[in-house]
């Protein structure tokens, strides 16, 4: 990250300075340049550090957009009608509100106006710290583990975290007040907090994670103040397209810079969506206070011991045991801990409990296995009651999770589902085998079948072949050679030499130091490359480039043909020719030239992403995925219940809009889905995508006009890349990547994972 000094290291004042979030911002951090996502970090780290508490990525968005004051006004300038804020009363039900909602709590006389920084659940069940297994997971509105809720619309209790300071001294009540209030109970409970039954209206809005329901939220509730002239700008400002949808994918730009921009702060560390500064951190940890740092070893020294047994039976061993443990109800249990989690301080005590943990088993355990005790700890609910860790003995012999930091949610899936010969957990083999189809971890399911070269054509003084650009050319700068051509050129007796290489692109974008270039042979047995190759702006994944090497010389030819008619894909123009299996693939979601990742894409994205890059493709150029693989093709390990509703509601809106399609196929003894299905074969549902090409007529506003390049460098952020088959990453590349795990905080491991390695952060023209 990039540091700055004198006047431009000053922190942002909202109202008085321009906006911190700009235009480019609504495209996502990767087309924010580094100077604006500079600025906003620089804000937030200090916005963070003023409120001294946990700060989520909603709360953060409204610091940003509707201009918190760092002096102690917070938003006491912003365009609020503060009487239309959605009322809450303790003990009532209510319909269930996001964190990062501005809200009205009502009293005997005044109301007390706030900003919800915190909530989780509360539920009824829970009266201390060791849980019943079927409330770690369960779905909202479940009051046992009998009850599989069904209904329409889910209550679950939830225990919210006001802040009360949020507008300023104007409407910040006294001490005295506040006290009055808690001792009587009557519209904050005895810590400050209010306690709701909070009223989803449906299921699949219960399943919602934080940012779908803060956006909803902001859509809805809060949209009179979101378009308000008086904010320091305006999303309808900020996007061109004015519709209903230009401003949700604007507002989900924003969402996720304002997020990035949180997780890569240096001076923070984050629990889910919610930061904390190390000052703040580190100052508690030090001393023999409580809540610190003997009390926070002893959590982790529960969470081990709790489930392993005293001593081993003379006679073999002591069976299996699992330990669910709530951090909310531990924290409360800790003699003279009461002060410390009270009004805003619950929630800091409990992300710092969460993070100790975390840190535990990052450092002193194998992928949540405490070898020492035997036992393998997880978080198993990220919601309820500050959370709920999962203990079990013997860990050895249960299978590794996915990742020990994922609310997997076991517990209520234990109970409600318990194991049996076909929903058993997987075995380790079995998890191997469910990888493969992870969007994460593996490449394309046919990536070494794509984009192989054609129309080969062998003359006495050329060769000639045409081959479709792959994502990986694009990303490493390179385009492998026809081995015929390696083979007479090793007769120079030199395995890497320079070459010039000449490019035409009639019809698109192409800079002087593109039509001409030097760059490198690579004629190494394992390669076979030409390398160093700058490709034009408007390259994409699937451009078929055709190739002529003049026999015997040095130089390497390669040009684009245009389409007599231009196309529209999916809303992106494509003007060459082109591999449709190719542009398939590796042109879905989270799919562009720097860069290869689901992370980051929603629901939406996922679900489309899994179907084109894991769907059989077909002779007609679709893509078909057995729909029952659908979550595993997404997921790494089991979804949980709210990730699987997600799911379910996401395929029918891309199914009820058309960019998806049901067909009922059969599958054959390899597991291959057929459409039509095939005579003998059992039949199975099927998820089909098939391009949508519209022709685009040159004429057509808009269409055809090739990206201008500026020149201008930017930040292309460190990635991750899929090494070749029996290829290493280096100790460098090791050492990078942790390094980079260090200074984002990340949270699910820091070593790279098998068959990558890591691209550091670096610069790219545009």
């Amino acid at each position: 990250m990039t540091i700055t000094t004198g006047a431009e290291a000053t922190v942002w004042r909202p109202h008085e300075e321009k906006p911190v979030l700009t235009r480019a911002m609504t495209g996502g951090s990767a087309a924010t340049p580094p100077q604006e996502m500079e600025r906003l970090r620089r804000y937030l780290e200090a916005m963070v550090a003023a409120r001294g508490c946990p700060v989520h990525t909603a709360v953060a968005f409204n610091a940003a957009y509707f201009g918190y004051e760092l002096d102690g006004e917070g938003y006491g300038k912003g365009p609020f009608d503060i009487d239309a804020f959605p009322s809450l009363t303790l003990g009532d039900e209510v319909p269930a509100l996001p964190v990062g909602a501005l809200v009205r709590i009502r009293t005997g006389a005044d109301p007390l106006y706030a900003e919800i920084l915190y909530k989780e659940g509360h539920h009824p069940r829970v009266e201390d710290a060791d849980v019943p297994a079927w409330v770690s997971g369960a779905p909202p509105g479940a009051r046992g583990p009998e009850d599989s809720p069904g209904a329409s619309h889910p209550v679950r209790r939830e225990l919210l975290v006001p802040d009360l300071t949020a507008f300023g001294p104007t409407l910040q009540p006294d001490e005295a007040r506040l006290k009055r209030f808690r001792t009587r109970g009557r519209w904050l409970n005895e810590d400050g907090h209010v306690i709701v039954d909070a009223r989803y209206a449906s299921a699949q809005e219960a399943a919602f994670d934080d940012m779908e329901a803060f956006l909803q939220h902001l859509l809805t509730h809060r949209r009179e103040s979101l378009l308000s002239p008086h904010v320091p700008v305006s999303v309808a400002h900020l996007v061109e397209d004015g519709s209903e949808e230009g401003l949700r994918a604007a507002l989900v730009g924003l969402l996720e810079v304002v997020d990035h921009a949180l997780r890569t702060g240096e001076s923070l560390r984050r629990w889910g969506h919610y930061v904390l500064t190390r000052r703040c951190i580190g100052r508690a940890l030090s001393g023999d206070a409580p809540l610190g740092g003997s009390d926070l070893r002893a959590l982790v020294c529960s969470l081990e011991r709790g489930a392993a047994p005293p001593t081993r039976r003379r006679h073999g061993v002591n069976g299996s045991r699992t330990v669910y443990t709530a951090v909310g109800p531990w924290l409360r249990g800790v003699e003279g801990a009461g002060p410390l989690l009270t009004g805003m301080e619950y929630a800091v005590s409990v992300c710092r409990a969460n993070l100790a943990v975390t840190d535990f088993i990052r450092r002193d355990t194998n992928h949540g296995l405490r070898v020492k005790s035997d036992t393998r700890i997880t978080l198993d609910d990220d919601f309820e009651s500050g959370g709920i860790w999962r203990s079990h003995h013997p860990g050895s012999e249960e299978p590794e999770p996915g990742d020990p930091l994922h609310a997997a949610g076991r517990g209520w899936r234990s109970v409600v589902d318990p194991p049996s010969d076909a929903t058993r957990p997987p075995t380790v083999v079995e998890e191997e085998k469910v990888a493969e189809a992870s969007l994460v971890d593996l490449p394309l399911r046919d990536d070494a079948a794509l984009g192989r070269s054609t129309d080969l054509r062998i003359g006495d003084s050329e060769i000639r072949w045409k081959i479709p650009l792959r994502l990986a050319h694009l990303m490493e700068d390179r385009l492998p050679l026809r081995p015929l051509v390696r083979e007479e050129l090793l007769h120079t007796g030199v395995e890497s030499f320079s070459a010039r290489l000449e490019l035409e692109h009639p019809g698109g974008d192409l800079d002087e130091v593109e039509a001409v270039q030097e760059v490198t042979l690579d004629l190494k047995p394992e390669s076979g490359m030409l390398r160093g190759v700058r490709w034009p702006i408007d390259f994409f994944p699937g451009i078929n480039l055709h190739a002529q090497w003049p026999r015997g010389g040095r130089v390497l030819r390669l040009h684009t043909v245009e389409l007599e008619v231009p196309v529209e894909i999916d809303g992106k123009p494509v003007s060459h020719d082109y591999d449709a299996s190719v542009l398939l693939r590796e042109g879905a979601p989270g799919t562009d030239r720097d860069g290869d990742s689901s992370v980051g894409l929603d629901t939406r994205q996922l679900v489309l992403r899994a179907v084109r890059r894991f769907g059989r493709l077909t002779p007609t150029g679709h893509a078909l995925l057995v729909r029952t693989t659908l979550a595993r093709a997404i997921y790494d390990t089991r979804p949980a219940p709210h990730q699987i509703l997600a799911l379910d509601r996401a395929l029918d809106e891309l199914l009820a809009e058309g960019h998806l399609y049901a067909a009922t196929g059969s599958i054959d003894t390899n597991g291959e889905p057929h459409h039509p299905g095939r005579p003998g074969e059992p039949g199975v549902a099927l998820i089909g995508y098939a391009p949508r090409a519209v022709e685009k007529p040159r004429s057509a506003p808009g269409f055809g006009i090739p990206p201008q390049s500026t020149g201008a460098e930017h930040t292309v952020h460190g990635f991750l890349r899929r090494l070749p088959p029996g290829s290493e990453p280096s100790d460098a590349q090791r050492a990078a990547y942790r390094k980079h795990c260090r200074r984002v905080g990340k949270a699910d491991g820091w070593e790279l994972p098998r068959g990558y390695t890591f691209v550091e952060e670096h610069s790219r023209r545009r």
